[in-house]
């Protein structure tokens, strides 16, 4: 079994590590690659903005087109040390689109990539406080285990993942989540982690979108956090993730969304 060293040497923590950043152009994304540059990787950036801040290189590539996800794939180098899964749509985007770009083709990609990476390399996702109740989607995330590009406009008609409400983009977080759990130890032989990390509210340039599609339910949410997040407060935890003192964190998702899925908790069970 191969498994990542827990010892740090008080440098950089993710110094001489190669990490690809989906969706660095903006949002958490952008923030992640800065942290990640900050912190000693090499940052092999992919979106479908062409811009190259925080990035040593960039890969411009649309997750909602299989073939430029194997494009990509096959253009990425060997030897990669993490992936940092951060690009995605908002609730406002069509359903399929957001499906494809959120679930499928996240894990196309990231499946694409396991022969890729490294021994001890670590994979995370961005999940959101939006995936909270995925228990109770089972049936539904099960049906989707195989979802591939061309299912997804059926998915959509046959499933509850539709564009009211902003279900597709809650389902599509919902799945994640799971699908994390699920490959907690998918490729422990090789140390090989999953873990996700799920903000809550983040003021980011989509932020408008989901108050507009969720309506009272956003400003209720808002309402009881102190302020909604910052891409600063969450990709520290991402690049923490991303980093071997993680070594034995797998299979977990991280909320950081300011307390709101502990409040949401507390009085779910009368806390």
């Amino acid at each position: 079994m191969t498994t990542a060293t827990s010892a740090w040497n008080g440098g950089p923590l993710l110094a001489g590590k190669t990490i690809v950043v989906t969706g660095c152009a903006s949002g958490i994304g952008l923030e992640t690659a800065r942290v990640a540059k900050l912190m000693g990787a090499t940052v092999l950036g992919v979106d479908r903005t062409m811009t190259t801040a925080h990035v040593d290189e960039l890969y411009r590539a649309d997750l909602a087109d299989p073939r430029m996800i194997q494009a990509l794939i096959a253009a990425l180098p060997d030897g990669v040390n993490g992936i940092a899964n951060v690009a995605g749509l908002p609730p406002t985007a069509t359903p399929e689109l957001v499906l494809k770009v959120n679930l499928v083709g996240l894990k196309a990609f990231t499946l694409g990539m396991i022969p890729k990476l490294a021994d001890g390399a670590a994979i995370v996702n961005l999940a959101s406080l939006a995936g909270f109740g995925w228990a109770a989607q089972v049936p539904a995330i099960q049906a989707s285990a195989e979802l591939d590009f061309d299912g997804v406009a059926d998915f959509v008609r046959t499933h509850d993942a539709g564009a009211e409400g902003g279900r597709s983009y809650f389902f599509s977080k919902e799945a994640l989540v799971a699908w994390t759990l699920q490959n907690r130890w998918t490729w422990r032989e090789r140390g090989i982690r999953m873990n996700a990390v799920s903000p809550g509210p983040v003021d980011t340039p989509i932020l408008a979108d989901f108050i507009e599609t969720l309506g009272a339910r956003a400003e209720e949410d808002m309402r009881v956090m102190d302020r909604p997040g910052r891409p600063a407060d969450i990709a520290p935890v991402v690049a923490f993730l991303l980093s071997d003192l993680s070594g034995w964190i797998r299979g977990s998702n991280i909320p950081v969304d300011g307390g709101m899925s502990s409040h949401i908790l507390s009085n779910l069970h009368g806390l």
